[in-house]
């Protein structure tokens, strides 16, 4: 039994194909995208971690009802991350400006 869902990977997998930055991965057994060797997005249970910076973590848990600290295997909060957590894979669509604000964080912790 696969421990993330399926649909959803289908959806981010569709989003990321080509983009210059990411590559898949795998992050604990989980899929995976990374920049560089840097992990930005991964899929947990029935969710999707992302890296943004502090600000931005901030913001969407105070106004998204659908974002979560990002606590992996029921461990402490990941400091600058997030889950974000959807019943229908297609909406993971509409966060493409987080997505992409992501990207461009670890672009930025990398000094690109």
């Amino acid at each position: 039994m696969e421990k993330y869902n399926p649909a959803h990977k289908q959806v981010l997998d569709d989003m990321f194909s080509g983009h210059p930055f990411l590559r898949p991965g795998k992050m604990f057994g989980f899929p995976a995208y990374y920049v560089g060797k840097k992990l930005c997005i991964c899929l947990y249970e029935q969710g999707v971690g992302i890296k943004l910076p502090a600000a931005a973590v901030a913001s969407l848990l105070a106004n998204d009802p659908n974002v979560t600290p990002f606590q992996p295997y029921g461990k402490a909060r990941m400091r600058e991350w997030v889950q974000i957590n959807l019943s229908h894979s297609e909406d993971y669509r509409k966060y493409l400006s987080v997505f992409d604000e992501a990207v461009q964080h670890i672009l930025t912790l990398r000094g690109e």
